[in-house]
């Protein structure tokens, strides 16, 4: 019976063990992929590793994500030290309310802390970035390190530091080499644990950083819509410095052990902040290594500041821009337009903004933008004529178009009839034959509009009946249909083909039907968004000759082909989006990559200031249907 158990026990062991090891390993043999698919191994090659090296921003990314743990970790790991040690010799009610004090950033949630922080940088107007962004990691690195530290302080004799000034010792000389040789292993202990949280931390840094400094998890969360293979490469990266931490660890002593038996236990104390911190510091000289560099160009020393989506930029465009004038890119990226708007409308100085059609109408009408000096652009006539012009800005004063396309219904061929799409449009999100199958995306503009285009309306619509009317419509299709309201997961999710179908942008249904080839896109005849996302250079902007020249760099052939096939969004540039569709071309075929063009059902969106804000509220009442409903 005991050697039943025992044996159970080490299977269970063993499937714990794969559980978690498994997905690392196969984020590791996928960072050597040769293709871009996350899921079918196409060849051993290291262009995410190289792609990795020659992005800026993974590599500064990295850089401060290593940089701020070491120094959060040193000051945090003496200032607890001390701090400990001080309290101990306090009165016990101090003791209490202190240790009570310090526990509660550890048990408060950290979007508590995160709010918090923001909130005192805000209120003294601390300009947001590095430095805040390492108070901060400071700041929630101390309770660990008291935490650590004070039951070690408890188990020493409350005599020893007298004892040793009774033996001709000053206070200093007690405390260097009675009391803290004594308590080391609770120092190093709680100095492990401050450098892992800050290694680790996400929501914090989220909050407190500006200025475009980014720690690595920022930037994994900002490649997450489309899952970039270069996170496999830059995970893979931080995979091997953490086990080299482990093994100077483990071996290091050891073999300390072996040499100097007699100063074993003195050995273990400075080999082990000495691997963590050696590994740390030698991987921030590398990465940093790595980010020298440049010439004397055009525009060498100078910063370009890009507010863009997240996964919106090819795989070389600002590496190769960065080289053609010397300038350096930061990038910043936003969720919505929305906040997009927010950070602008705050007076957050940004040199180029990504935004979409009705918000460049808002941000025109505001005065937020300043108009472009056609006369530095050398891309217009390569730009499609179908995407020029358009409503929110006709003569391009102000923008010039990046991406473009369209939100329609990616299906599964094998589950989905096709007679059903062209006899029902939108209206198949409420045929009962798909309950449970079904995604909507959490977007109140996209889903009205979907709604609206079923019953036959507008989607520019200001009628209040009619705007009721897709809210009645989304209403019985969250309670009826058992529909499950995602965002981007929606991309992956559908590429494995683990619902029917779901509302999508064009962009995104590309991807889905390159990897998966049972996907299909449809777009109903009673019409659908034609929208278009475009740059424009803000009226605060700091660097305006060299924003123009970024404009003309994305538009160019190279800079469009790059992002075009690697984003799987339509190119403004129409030999790019010819030859991308065309025979040979990558997305060649897949119809939503090419925007339809002819359908007068079809339109852009207009900016309405009252319709938004009611259908707003119309969308959070259907989120709350929908939650019911589960």
């Amino acid at each position: 019976m005991k050697r039943e158990k025992h044996s159970a026990g080490k299977l269970l062991m063993g499937l714990a063990l794969v559980f978690f090891y498994l997905p690392i390993v196969y984020m590791v043999v996928f960072s050597f992929n040769d293709g871009k698919s996350l899921t079918n191994f196409t060849g051993f090659s290291l262009r995410w590793y190289q792609h990795m090296m020659e992005s800026h921003t993974m590599m500064e990314s990295l850089y401060t994500t290593f940089s701020v743990a070491l120094i959060a970790t040193a000051v945090s790991t003496v200032v607890g030290t001390i701090s400990a040690i001080g309290l101990s010799k306090s009165r016990k009610l101090v003791q209490s309310l202190m240790e009570q004090v310090n526990n509660l950033p550890m048990m408060n949630p950290e979007i508590v802390t995160a709010i918090g922080l923001m909130l005192l940088f805000i209120t003294f107007r601390i300009e947001k970035g590095y430095v805040t962004m390492l108070l901060s990691h400071i700041a929630f690195c101390i309770p660990y390190v008291m935490l650590s530290v004070m039951p070690k302080i408890r188990s020493l004799d409350p005599n020893l530091a007298d004892a040793a000034m009774d033996l001709g010792a000053t206070p200093w000389m007690a405390l260097r080499k009675v009391i803290v040789p004594q308590i080391m292993p609770g120092i190093i202990s709680g100095g492990l644990i401050a450098f892992t949280m800050s290694i680790d931390d996400f929501i914090i840094s989220y909050f407190v950083t500006g200025g475009g400094v980014k720690n690595l998890s920022i930037t994994v969360y900002t490649m997450s819509k489309r899952v970039n293979p270069s996170i496999n490469a830059i995970s893979t990266v931080v995979v091997l410095i953490i086990t080299a931490v482990l093994v100077l660890i483990n071996v290091a002593p050891k073999l300390a052990a072996k040499r100097q038996e007699k100063v074993e236990l003195s050995r273990k104390r400075r080999v082990l902040p000495l691997a963590v911190c050696g590994a740390a510091v030698l991987a921030v000289i590398v990465i940093a290594g790595l980010r020298q560099g440049g010439s004397q160009l055009p525009y060498a020393g100078q910063t370009l500041h890009v507010y863009n989506w997240g996964e919106y930029t090819g795989e070389n465009i600002l590496r190769e821009f960065e080289e053609k004038t010397g300038a350096k890119v930061v990038m910043e990226n936003f969720d919505s337009n929305e906040q997009m708007y927010i950070k602008v409308a705050n007076g957050e100085a940004y040199d180029i903004l990504v935004p979409s059609d009705y918000m460049i109408q808002r941000l025109i009408q505001e005065g937020y933008l300043q108009e472009l000096d056609h006369s530095r652009l050398d891309c217009m006539d390569k730009l499609s004529s179908a995407v020029l012009g358009l409503p929110y800005d006709p003569d391009n004063t102000y923008s010039i178009p990046y991406f473009w396309g369209t939100v329609g219904i990616v299906y599964d061929t094998t589950k989905v009839d096709p007679g059903d799409l062209e006899r029902e449009g939108f209206g198949i999100f409420l045929d009962t034959k798909y309950r449970g199958d079904i995604y909507l995306y959490d977007s109140e503009r996209d889903s009205f509009m979907m709604a609206l285009k079923s019953l036959g309306y507008s989607m520019n619509t200001e009628s209040e009946e009619e705007l009721q009317e897709a809210f009645e419509w989304l209403v019985q299709c969250v309670q009826t249909m058992d529909a499950e309201i995602v965002t981007d997961e929606i991309i992956d999710n559908m590429a494995q083909g683990r619902k029917a179908l779901g509302l999508i942008y064009s962009g995104d249904a590309s991807y889905v039907m390159s990897e998966n080839e049972d996907m299909g896109y449809y777009l109903p005849e009673s019409g659908t968004n034609i929208w278009s996302d475009a740059m424009v250079i803000p009226a605060n902007a700091k660097n305006p000759e060299l924003a123009h020249e970024f404009i003309n760099h994305v538009c160019s052939y190279e800079g469009a082909y790059d992002n075009s096939s690697f984003v799987g969004y339509t190119s403004a540039n129409e030999e790019v989006m010819e030859e991308l569709y065309g025979p040979g071309g990558e997305y060649e075929g897949i119809s939503a990559y090419m925007p339809r063009s002819g359908n007068p059902n079809d339109e852009v969106f207009n900016y309405n200031e009252a319709t938004r804000k009611i259908v707003a509220n119309l969308w959070s009442k259907v989120k709350i249907a929908a939650s019911n409903a589960e």
